[in-house]
């Protein structure tokens, strides 16, 4: 299997193009590079496809009918409708337009009773609530933040819980209150790879797999609360980091809005934002004026070529994700066992929760010693491309994840810990040479003075 999943983006080819020796690229959390279908897709585009798609003559048409297959593509992947998917810039920005268009929609519906009822609402004088945990990616923590110091909005960070990682359904629901508008919960954190979803193979619900719980606790909820002249709560979550490891579905999920990040799979770096039953069941409010593109909600002339690629990278993983998901994690599991090999006692795998599903490809891991901070080992190593957990988070010197922190990882852990994560064309020989290179990096940094 290892073979067939020879790709244009392995580190043997990425090695090649840079011109650099015995380098082994293990951060696929933070990207990935294009699968060769990918940017045959997107040179296609370019060159044949390079009309308006607004326009009616054949460049325009073909260019129409390219977002069209892809907007399929990218439905098929996820079991949800092609009418139901918007084409966005990324992964922030289908986060901070789900996080608008919930606020300004409990404020039209709020002004709207408030206007012809005659009793007050019972939200009345409220600011919309917000309910997320304490490990989202920042385009879900930052934006919500900023309502809060704005007072636009009032948002409630739910720990997860320092046994499995994740965050309890119990815990989402108790911390709803009258003025909720949405529950925004990832589906995988991309520093532990700790899973917050149902097995969809058997369409059995495992313990501890909050996601589709919480959507059907919150479906049952909404029911009461419109019966007491309360906003509905709608459910969010970012998919960035499950999307291409495992099977995703919607309709297991049950969500009203999903986040979908084509760098994560081998695709360009645009997005896209699946809404159930766009503009009928769940409201959008679009961030932008213009053209009317995109049904009015995202307008802008779209980028065919990036739109191209994504419904490739869509279309593979819609054919090939169980291959994909058991390599990696055949790999990733030889990883764990080759880095207790060598370290013994001294490595903590991070991301081993009792009885919590994980991504396949993902291994959190800390070597522990006074002298061997995650930032100092990378450092030393001279084969190992790989970070300390999200990549937006580089900079922050030897500043421990508050991730891990608040999975209930000890500080001296979190201080050491690194992130990686392998990808569909990662080999064993190739964690051999990462292994050797950490052995390397730690036996340096421990011979100084």
């Amino acid at each position: 299997m290892c073979g067939s999943l020879g790709l244009q983006g392995s580190p043997a080819s990425l090695r090649r193009k840079v011109g650099v020796s015995r380098k082994v690229y293990m951060d696929y959390n933070a990207t990935t590079p294009l699968e060769p279908e990918v940017i045959q897709a997107m040179t296609e585009a370019m060159q044949e496809a390079w009309g308006n798609p607004s326009s009616p003559y054949p460049a325009g048409r073909k260019a129409k009918e390219i977002i069209n297959a892809a907007r399929e593509n990218l439905a098929k992947m996820i079991g949800g409708r092609p009418q139901d998917m918007i084409f966005t810039s990324g992964g922030t920005e289908s986060n901070n337009l789900v996080i608008h268009s919930v606020v300004k929609h409990f404020h039209k519906i709020h002004a709207a009773v408030g206007d012809t009822a005659e009793r007050p609402s019972p939200v009345e004088g409220s600011l919309p609530h917000i309910v997320t945990c304490t490990v989202e990616h920042d385009s879900i923590r930052l934006p919500l933040e900023h309502l809060v110091e704005e007072q636009v909005a009032e948002v409630t960070f739910v720990p997860v819980s320092k046994v499995n990682g994740q965050v309890e359904a119990e815990d989402i629901l108790a911390a709803v209150r009258p003025a909720t508008c949405l529950v925004t919960i990832m589906l995988a954190n991309n520093e532990t790879g700790v899973i917050m979803q149902i097995n969809t193979l058997s369409r059995v619900f495992l313990p501890l797999q909050p996601v589709p719980e919480i959507s059907r606790r919150v479906r049952a909820l909404n029911q009461q609360r419109a019966a007491g002249g309360l906003p509905g709560v709608l459910v969010h979550t970012d998919a960035a980091q499950a999307l291409g490891k495992r099977r995703v579905d919607v309709r297991d999920l049950g969500v009203d809005f999903l986040t979908v990040v084509g760098h994560k799979f081998y695709g360009p770096r645009i997005g896209a934002l699946y809404v159930r039953g766009l503009g009928e069941l769940t409201p959008l409010y679009p961030m932008l004026f213009g053209g009317g593109q995109e049904r009015n909600f995202r307008p802008g002339t779209e980028n065919t070529p990036m739109i191209a690629g994504l419904g490739k990278a869509a279309e593979l993983v819609a054919e090939k994700c169980e291959a994909y998901e058991a390599h990696m994690q055949a790999v990733r599991d030889y990883l764990e066992e080759r880095l207790a090999a060598e370290f013994g006692e001294r490595v903590h795998l991070n991301s081993q929760f009792p009885g919590t599903e994980r991504l396949p490809n993902t291994c959190n891991f800390s070597i522990q010693g006074p002298r061997l901070q995650g930032r100092l080992v990378l450092a030393q190593c001279r084969t190992l491309l790989a970070s300390l957990g999200a990549a937006c988070h580089s900079d922050h010197g030897d500043r421990p994840s508050a991730v891990l922190l608040s999975c209930g990882i000890p500080l001296d852990l979190a201080r050491n810990a690194i992130r990686l994560s392998v990808g569909r064309g990662t080999t064993r020989a190739e964690v051999d040479l990462v292994v050797q290179d950490l052995k390397q990096a730690v036996a340096r940094l421990e011979g100084q003075a």
